[in-house]
This record gives structure tokens, C-alpha cells and sequence, in this order.
């Protein structure tokens, strides 16, 4: 992913669009978001190399079990509906982090949701189910 993403920011800076069109600016935004992410699991990396490869797996689980059990450990229907919307994010962007990084997102995100002290409120303008 780095070579590619490289050249096309190298060529984004060299071309200067004084009257970018949306889609334009949206490209650039998608192109920011993509490298702050490479960057984030080149750091994680660096700070956490893998690990022997003799070590024992942990056993494995789906998406769809993983926000079955947020949502059932969650301790109010607002957080329950939280759980599938986080995981969903969470699943999407984990293609492009280490495991280990995923599982510390997956860690995050139980603890948030787990945290007796967070209590969010539904937004009125939020589509939610009735």
C-alpha cells in the first residue's frame, strides 16, 4: 500500500487545483484518511513487533459473534445498537492494521461500551430501528 500511496500524494502536492471540485476534494480527504491510517499501523508496528511465530493462536470468532457479545454485555439498548455500528467500522478498517492492532481496537471499544459511566443518548436526527 505505502509505493502507490506515496505517488499519488507526491502528485497531489505537485498539481496545483486552485477550483477543486468536490469530488477532487473528497479524493484528497480519502488519500489523507488512507496514509494517517498506513502511518498509524507503521508506528503500532514499530512499537509492537510481531511475535515469535512459535506462539499459540487464540482461538478464532467471527464479526457477527464478536458484536452479538458486545451487544449482549452492554448494559443499555443505546449501547447494544452502538456495538453494531463501531464493529462495522472496526471490521472495515481492519484490512489495513495488524491483528494485534485490531485486537487493541476490539479492546477499546469493549471497554467503551462496557463503562458504566457512558451513557449516551439517542440522537433525534440518528436513523435508528423503531
Amino acid at each position: 500500500m505505502g509505493d502507490w500511496l506515496r505517488e499519488l500524494a507526491d502528485a497531489r502536492g505537485a498539481v496545483v487545483d486552485l477550483h477543486p471540485t468536490r469530488e477532487t476534494m473528497s479524493r484528497r480527504a480519502a488519500v489523507g484518511r488512507a496514509m494517517r491510517a498506513r502511518d498509524e499501523a507503521a508506528a503500532f508496528e514499530r512499537r509492537w513487533p510481531a511475535p515469535p511465530s512459535h506462539e499459540d493462536l487464540a482461538p478464532s470468532f467471527t464479526w457477527s459473534q464478536l458484536e452479538r457479545q458486545l451487544a449482549d454485555l452492554a448494559d443499555s439498548p443505546m449501547k447494544a445498537a452502538m456495538a453494531r455500528d463501531l464493529i462495522s467500522g472496526l471490521r472495515k478498517m481492519s484490512q489495513f492494521k495488524p491483528p494485534e492492532m485490531v485486537l487493541r481496537e476490539i479492546l477499546c471499544t469493549s471497554w467503551a461500551l462496557l463503562d458504566e459511566g457512558f451513557q449516551p443518548e439517542l440522537d433525534p436526527d440518528y436513523p435508528h430501528e423503531a
